[in-house]
This record gives structure tokens, sequence and C-alpha cells, in this order.
């Protein structure tokens, strides 16, 4: 099978591509008005013949609309009292002692939020009918706002959802609709509410794009990463977009866990620093998925990775604020004009012009394979930053990169200090077109004394989307005591998620696709949950006692209520990915030297590919590669790992 992993972010677009024997990479610059147009450019360049092609496709397209408010316009619909629902959400306040705090912009409207029959209770019984004049009312209404998309978050209707299926079969020929049931049929209305109208506010936009992206494709079959780690078909992908936003960063962790097993490490701090922003994450032997994202500020409920994200890349602009201070961040060069050294008339001073101005990026190599440095300009712009704050240019340049290292050290912290995880016991990950860059700067700041370089570093996230398996995850709330549960009840509940999931992964009798059944459990009055394996009520309940004392310390006699079901499935028959082998035993020499002006003098710098299988590079040194740079610290030393990894010890 011939595959092609594409990554679109910020600033570029990678591209993996396996014929079967050999891997191939690529970056391109990335075309925000239209990533298609980048991915094209980039398969060209590779000289890759789509026809019979798999594609699997990491965008940000999604993540992007809603951060820039860029969506399709799109109606609420809910139960009569309730259309005020996202506009009041949990009343919660960033200032909560503030008397007259500042009022934050909202993607909701008033008047696109509106109000229909067809209610029922907790137990499913009708409160109130739908009648066809009232949907025939509602649908006038709707066609008079000038919208393109419509969401209907009704009560209760993942109890029952007959009437929320009315409404979109009444609605559904003129609008992209999106039902709660379907999109996320759980309690908490507000969450259910929220994921339902992100998922029509971006279902038209994702339309449209993956629509250009198959015609450019017509031969190739694509497939598009999920938040929590799995692929759907680009079909089954539009229906649903509220689970792309994470689509872009969820690669990485793939590429990090593959290279981690390559030398025996499963306890991970992964950091992927592109351009724009930088995502960190923890791998403790799996991926840890998360229901309480945050993007854009909303609460995102819908499965996703457990990644953290900051506005800290290579393009990062640094400036100085109205005190005088440098700051860095979060805005970005992009990558047009992209940071001053490109060449492309960028006038801002950015971290990467920073690393130029320092020598760690020496002015012989070329970015993303084939840009050419400019280091007169990152002189330029990075000097005339340096007299507003009055420091030469080398100390500012220190100074920026120094922000950098604290914000992003700060985000590793969020990921593990702040959960009770030790740094020291990790190895941290670096990736990205920027991060070998601050690798040893980070894990010297959070003591961490083994990190791990891959190969294929600056593509990894495409890397990783070659080993994604295609899947979904469905989930059903069925609220009652676990003592008062009956099995044979919970595993029609479980068919008829089978069902559900069956339509967007086209699962037939032969199907590869591997089904994991799971229950979401608390302690009866409690609000947060615990994930567990199914099994018998009684068996399940025990294990429940045991894994709330392993997280929380302790274990209550209180009665245990189920709250979801949930289903994912996963497909078993995922070519395996093809990793590196580094089978090079002469030892490499260095290919010229760099000057780092932070230490006045000059160290060697190194190709990536002529460092042999074990050879040992001591720092400060430089290697470089086509798609990034790693600097190599004082009292580091680099090893070359048959995987093609470099494995970096602290040796101060």
């Amino acid at each position: 099978m011939r595959l092609l992993g594409v990554d679109t972010g910020g600033t570029f677009t990678d591209l993996v591509y396996f014929n079967g024997q050999s891997v191939q990479t690529h970056k391109e610059l990335s075309t925000p008005q239209a990533p298609e147009r980048a991915i094209m450019q980039g398969i060209a360049s590779l000289g890759i013949d789509t026809r019979g092609l798999h594609i699997v496709h990491g965008t940000t397209v999604a993540t992007n609309a809603l951060l820039e408010g860029k969506g399709a316009r799109t109606v609420f619909v809910t139960n009569h009292g309730f259309k005020d629902l996202l506009l009041i959400g949990r009343q919660t306040r960033e200032e909560l002692y503030n008397l007259t705090p500042r009022e934050k912009p909202t993607l909701f409207e008033s008047r696109l939020c509106l109000e229909s029959g067809g209610r029922i209770d907790p137990r499913g019984d009708t409160v109130s009918p739908l009648p066809a004049a009232e949907m025939d009312a509602l649908a006038d209404s709707i066609d008079r706002l000038d919208v393109e998309a419509v969401a209907v978050c009704l009560l209760f209707s993942f109890v029952d959802n007959r009437f929320e299926r009315m409404l979109k079969a009444r609605l559904g020929e003129g609008y992209f609709v999106s039902i709660s049931s379907e999109v996320l049929a759980e309690y908490r209305e507000y969450e259910r509410g929220l994921a339902t109208w992100i998922n029509s506010y971006l279902g038209p936009v994702m339309q449209g794009y993956l629509s250009r992206l198959g015609e450019a494709l017509p031969d190739s079959r694509l497939a598009v990463m999920q938040s929590d780690g799995l692929t759907l078909s680009t079909a089954a992908a539009e229906r649903n977009a509220v689970r792309l936003l994470l689509s872009g960063p969820a690669g990485g962790l793939w590429g990090s866990l593959h290279t981690g097993a390559s030398v025996g490490c499963t306890r991970l701090l992964t950091f992927d620093m592109g351009g724009t922003s930088t995502d960190v994450s923890i791998i403790d032997g799996d991926f840890e998925l998360t229901r309480r994202g945050n993007i854009a500020g909303l609460p995102v409920a819908v499965p996703m990775l457990d990644i953290h994200t900051i506005g800290a890349g290579g393009g990062s602009i640094a400036w100085v604020d109205e005190g005088g201070l440098l700051q860095v961040g979060p805005d970005s060069a992009g990558a047009s004009p992209g940071p001053a050294c490109y060449g492309q008339g960028g006038g801002q001073p950015t971290v990467t012009d920073a690393h130029v101005v320092l020598g760690r990026l020496p002015s012989s190599c070329k970015l993303a394979g084939n840009l050419d440095l400019d280091p007169a300009a990152s002189q330029s712009v990075i000097a005339r930053l340096a007299q507003r704050v009055g420091l030469d240019p080398q100390t500012c340049a220190q100074g920026i990169v120094r922000i950098a290292n604290e914000q992003m050290t700060q985000a590793l912290r969020v990921m593990s200090v702040y959960r009770g995880h030790d740094p020291k016991d990790f190895t941290l990950v670096s990736f990205g077109g920027a991060g070998g860059l601050h690798v040893c700067d980070l894990a010297e700041s959070l003591r961490i004394h083994q990190a791990l370089v891959p190969a294929h570093t600056g593509v990894l996230s495409a890397f990783g989307l070659l080993a994604a398996p295609s899947g979904k995850e469905v989930s059903q709330s069925c609220i009652q005591l676990l003592d008062e549960c009956d099995s044979e009840e919970l595993e029609e509940v479980f068919t008829q998620l089978e069902h559900r999931i069956a339509s967007d992964l086209k699962m037939g009798s032969a199907s590869p696709y591997a089904l994991k059944r799971e229950l979401d459990l608390r302690y009866q009055g409690q609000s947060a949950t615990l994930r567990l394996p199914w099994q018998d009520p009684s068996s399940v309940g025990q294990a429940f006692h045991g894994r709330h004392r392993e997280r929380y310390g302790y274990a209550l006699d209180m009665p245990v209520e189920l709250v979801n079901l949930r289903l994912t499935a996963a497909n078993t028959d995922t070519p395996e990915l093809p990793m590196p082998r580094v089978d090079r035993t002469h030892p490499g020499s260095a290919i010229g030297k760099t000057r780092l002006h932070e230490f006045a003098k000059e160290v060697p710098v190194f190709r990536r590919s002529d460092i042999a299988l074990g050879q040992t590079l001591s720092g400060p040194v430089v290697v470089i590669e086509p798609q990034a740079t790693q600097y190599i610290a004082p009292r580091w030393t680099a090893l070359q790992q048959e995987s093609g990894s470099l494995l970096l010890e602290y040796t101060g």
C-alpha cells in the first residue's frame, strides 16, 4: 500500500510519502486561504502518482475557522424557554471579583437562537408535542434568517431523539443540519448543545474544503484525522466537523508513541514546536483522552487527545510592551511573509530570527529543505528591536529565546507537575520544525535528564498519521445506580451504539474493526467520572473503587452510579509504520562550523544522515537535516539509535 501523510500547519504543510519500501519527506509553505493548494504543490514536488494513493490528512481548517470566527451562519434550535442556553453557558467568569468585567465577544447571535416544541422528560415521556404546523412555522423563520446551517438540541434527546429526527427530516434538504443525539448523546444540555452548534458552524466549511481537496485528488482514498487520534473517511468527517478540532496535533502523538517504543521509552512528555504554535502532551504507556477540551474559550465535550496548545512557535513575533519589556507571541509571522530570515519581506523579529543571530541556525542551512536563509535580514530586525530595549543584538536574541523557552516550560508543567507527575520520570520528545532548537533548554528547566529527537522530527506529525487506525467513538448517557443496572438492557444499548458507529465506518460482517466497550462511573452525587472497561455490574463496581483509590488516594462507601456507555471501534488492519533503520557504521565527520555568539566560539555542524549507528556527539554541536535543525547544548550528548532517533543525555 502506498501511503501519504499530510499535516497542514499555520506555517508549513508537511508531507511524508511511503511507497511500500522507502520514505520521502517534504515541507511546503502553507497557503492558509486555500490549504489544498499547498498540498497539491507538495505532491507535485515529490512526484507522486495519486492513482490508488491512500492519504491521511491532519488539518487545521476546523480549528482556524472556530478561532477566527469564520464558520457558517448557524441557527440554534432548542425547546421553549431555553433559547439563551448557549449565551448563558455555565455562568463562569474569568474575573470573579470584578464588578464591571469586560464584555467578551461571542459567536452566538440571540436572534439566531429559536425555540420549538417536541419536549420530553427524563423518562422519555412527551411533555409537549411537535405538530407539523409548528415545524412549518419554524422552517419559515429559519428561511428568513439567511443561514447555512442549523443545530438542534432538544432537552433529554439522548433518552429519545424522535423529535430531533423529525426536525432534521423537515429541515435537512436546505441546510447543513446537526442534531445533538447524533453529535453527543450525553446529558448536560449546555455541553451537548455547544458541540452540536460547533458541528453545524464548521460543517459547511469542512464540506467545502474536503470537497475541493477530493476534486483535486479524484483517484485517491482520503481519510481525515480526528481529535481522538482515529481517522475517518472524508464523507464521515464532513458530518463530524466538531471531532476535527485537534486533527493536526494528533498525528504527532502517534509518531512519538512509536518512536519511544523503538528505544524502550513508554513514559513520554511531548512537545511539538512548529512555526505558529507549540502543542504539549503526556503519554504514560498510552494516550490520555479528555472530554474537557477548550478551544477558543469554548468547552468541547467530544473525546479528544489531551493536548495543551500555546501561541509560541518559530514564527512567534518578539515585541516591546507599553512598559518597555520584551515579549514573545502569541502573534505569528505565519507562512507569508514569515520570519525575516525567510527572505520574503518579513519585517518583524521572530524566534527563528533570534536563532539565526545566535548562530544556532547556520547560515549555510536551508529551512524546510529549500528555503535559503537571509541572515542579514534577521540581524536587521533583531538589531532594531534590541535598540528599543537598550540591548545589543545577541543579548536581545538570547532574551527572545529564553522567553519562548519559559512559555513552553510552563506548558509542559501544566501537563506534568500540575497533574502530579514528576517530569524527571519522563523522556522529553521533541519534534516539529523548531523543536530541536529548544529541547535541551526545556529539559534542563524541568530537570529532565533524557530527551529524544525522532527521525523525521520536522515532519513527525505527518509521519505519525501513517500509523493512525481508522475508527470512531460513540457514547450514550444512561444514568442509573450500578446495582440496579440490567446487563441485558446495557447489552441492547451497546448494540444500538454499534449500529450508529457502523454507518460512518462502513463496518460489515467481515469488518477488521475491534470494538471496545467502556463505562463512565462515579460515586452518587459526584460530577466527575472515571472510565472503566465493560464488565458485569458487580465486577465493574469493585474495579471502580480500586481505580478511584488509585487516582485520588481514597475510596468511599457510597453507591456507584453509571453515567455513560462508550463504544470505540478501531481498525486492526493498519499498515505497520515504516520506521527508519540506521545501518551506517563509519562515524560521520562535521561538514563545517557555526559561531555560537552566546559562547563566543565556533562549534561543529553535522549532517544528521552522516551520523553512524552508535556514534555519540557531545555538545555544543549543531545537527542539520532537510526539515529541522537540532542544537545540542553543552553538558549534553546525543547517541544515534538504530531507529534513526537521537537519544540525548544530560551529563552535567
